[in-house]
């Protein structure tokens, strides 16, 4: 079909807000520049069909098509991934300025693929983010999903690790084939489930052919996708899976000024008696971002549902107690009180 007469059936489509209908022949002019070898020209096209709803009906917002088929789990039949978009920006991250700017180059090299291309050079598309829980791993991966307004692919590894363990392969192959058709942000969280070392002597044969299958299609990957793995447990990852990945990101504990800022930007809901912040920046030292955020939403409920007009210190400090104490429980050490 000619190119002209594609135009004219989406003016058509437009003109009926036929939802469907543009979508589907917007999908045959971006294969139809496939096929003439116009790379750049259908990334273009399609990240602006995506970027925004065209029309008010039929596809809610969504950043891809509404009847995409989601792989499943053969033995369960649940899906495999979730798809998620997000409305986030630079400013909601709270980051060293090391890291933030090691994100915003991985953020630069996709938006400047055909730039890399002409040299034939291509971006960071494999990137492994490390550290403790709560310190800004899966947020990040939302926030490059943002701001590049490519959907996030959230890889659902209790589907994938299957009963049949037989199966766990195939359900890899089924996510790998998915991500590799179209362009997303992919975000395997709490990777190191199918990344551990092989040689764990706890681990028997078939875990360790579901690692060497993994490492496999990492390796073959040629799709345009951009695959972050999450981990809080970097040190059990097997050690062949380093060299994978164009890029290792390790997110740190918040030292006192982001502990500061991060206490201020959670807080600011409430309005607030004159309370000095600062000393509560000793008394949180360790806290990951996720842990901050819980202890201030805290001080807020308790300050609501004691019928104070403004926020005190003592009710941070009643939050920060509770923290610690569950912190204690977990860690066993609540006998020793």
């Amino acid at each position: 079909m000619a190119t002209t007469e594609i135009i004219k059936r989406l003016f058509i489509a437009f003109a009926k807000q036929d939802t469907n209908e543009f979508y589907h022949q917007a999908e045959d002019l971006i294969n139809l520049e496939k096929r003439k070898k116009h790379t750049i020209v259908a990334r273009e096209l399609k990240e602006a069909l995506y970027s925004k709803p065209i029309l008010n009906n039929g596809n809610n917002g969504r950043r891809y098509k509404s009847n995409i088929l989601i792989p499943r789990d053969t033995e369960k039949g649940f899906p495999l991934l979730e798809i998620r978009e997000y409305d986030i920006d630079w400013e909601s991250l709270v980051l060293s300025e090391k890291t933030k700017s090691i994100l915003k180059q991985i953020v630069k090299e996709m938006k400047d693929s055909e730039i890399l291309e002409t040299y034939n050079l291509r971006p960071k598309n494999k990137v492994l983010f490390c550290g403790k829980p709560g310190t800004g791993k899966t947020f990040s991966a939302q926030l490059i999903s943002s701001v590049l307004h490519i959907p996030l692919v959230y890889i659902r590894f209790d589907s994938i690790i299957s009963s049949y363990l037989g199966e766990t392969a195939t359900n890899l192959r089924k996510v790998f084939d998915f991500i590799s058709n179209e362009m997303w942000i992919v975000l395997f969280d709490e990777f190191d489930i199918i990344g551990k070392n092989r040689d764990d002597h706890y681990e028997h044969g078939e875990i360790k052919r579901v690692v060497n299958n993994f490492l496999q299609m990492l390796d073959n990957f040629e799709g345009q996708s951009l695959i972050i793995a999450a981990t809080n447990h970097q040190h059990i990852l097997d050690s062949a899976i380093w060299r994978r990945f164009d890029e290792v990101i390790y997110f740190e504990l918040p030292d006192k000024e982001k502990r500061l800022h991060l206490l201020e930007l959670y807080l600011k809901p409430m309005q607030k008696e004159d309370i000095n912040l600062s000393e509560f920046i000793e008394k949180t030292k360790g806290f990951a971002p996720s842990d901050l955020r819980m202890m201030c939403i805290e001080a807020m409920k308790y300050s609501i549902i004691n019928d104070h007009n403004v926020l005190k210190a003592e009710d941070i400090d009643f939050a920060l107690s509770r923290f610690l104490d569950r912190t204690d429980i977990r860690e066993g050490q609540m006998e020793n009180k």
